[in-house]
């Protein structure tokens, strides 16, 4: 039986533990994957913790994970165009195990020169930002101001609208600031006084604005756009709802943009303009590390999960 690691209750880090789950059967329209890498996100540690509780019930023991990149070993009916054997990369269910299920709309073959590691890191950030950039309708004309550009969605986000021909300005921290800049962005550094220097950076302002922080910086976005119509958190709820700005969120969302997602991060990898670091590595067995690293902060990118 393959394993994975689930927790059985709520609560910190070290109630992730191994666990012998039976063998997963694709459906129609669905692939197996031999996982080799997953990705490990925010909402994996929310839903660890209970803070999901009330609007997400999960069955326990529950396996979480929803990104990962290894080998197709099972084909479900109505999937023609992928093969056993064929490297993916994609969003799934329960993908901290060795063998995990997506549905085909939702992977993509593993482009030459990326290995399965920063495949893994790939999928949640593409997906996330390709559905901010077409919920805030961000195009060539426009100049978007991206709050925590220097995090994985936020870096994601900036190099999928500068290939619409989009001015970017991304907020992070002074550490981070040389990363964002090297992204192409027009860099500024968060905290106190961030909308003067956003100003000054841009003094014609901004068209748009991306929340990827959850720092608190809604209604100065507002005040930066011109209004909440074009201001957008994929974090913060309640603070978009306080000053009237959008929230998305990828369970909730009507469309699902990750086809267009992982197309963009592939066309970017293969024109040599998708860079993700990875922070850290953990062992699919040591996921209660992985999330522990992920809670300290301070990421310098990307935490995956190796699994075989």
């Amino acid at each position: 039986m393959p394993m994975a690691m689930a927790f059985a209750e709520y609560g910190g880090p070290e109630v992730l533990t191994p666990l012998e789950v039976a063998e997963p059967v694709p459906g129609p329209g669905q692939v197996r994957v031999s996982v080799r890498a997953a990705g490990v996100n925010p909402l994996d540690a929310k839903l660890r913790s209970g803070a999901m509780a009330g609007a997400w019930q999960v069955e326990m023991p529950f396996v979480p994970g929803s990104e990962l990149a290894g080998t197709v070993d099972a084909v479900g009916d109505d999937v023609h165009d992928l093969s056993v054997g064929e490297a993916v990369m994609g969003l799934g269910a329960h993908c901290y195990a060795e063998q995990a299920l997506a549905d085909r709309d939702r992977v993509a073959r593993i482009p030459e020169g990326m290995d399965v590691e920063h495949a893994a890191a790939v999928p949640v950030a593409a997906e996330t930002a390709w559905r901010a950039l077409e919920t805030l309708r961000v195009g060539a004309a426009d100049t978007l101001l991206v709050h925590g550009a220097g995090g994985v969605v936020g870096a994601m986000t900036v190099r999928f609208a500068l290939a619409r021909g989009a001015r970017v300005v991304g907020t992070a921290s002074a550490a981070a600031v040389p990363r964002v800049a090297a992204l192409g962005a027009m860099a500024v550094t968060y905290g106190e006084g961030v909308a003067e220097r956003v100003r000054e950076t841009v003094p014609g302002g901004v068209d748009a604005v991306l929340d990827t922080s959850g720092a608190d910086v809604i209604g100065e976005s507002v005040e930066l756009a011109g209004s909440p119509e074009r201001v957008l958190s994929v974090v913060d709820p309640e603070a978009a709802r306080r000053y009237g700005a959008r929230f998305s969120s990828s369970p909730g969302d009507a469309v699902d943009h990750a086809a267009a997602g992982l197309a963009q991060a592939v066309a970017l990898h293969r024109a040599g303009a998708l860079h993700l670091p990875i922070h850290a590595m953990f062992p699919l067995a040591e996921a209660a590390e992985a999330h522990r690293a992920l809670a300290a902060g301070g990421l310098s990118g990307k935490i995956v999960l190796s699994v075989s």
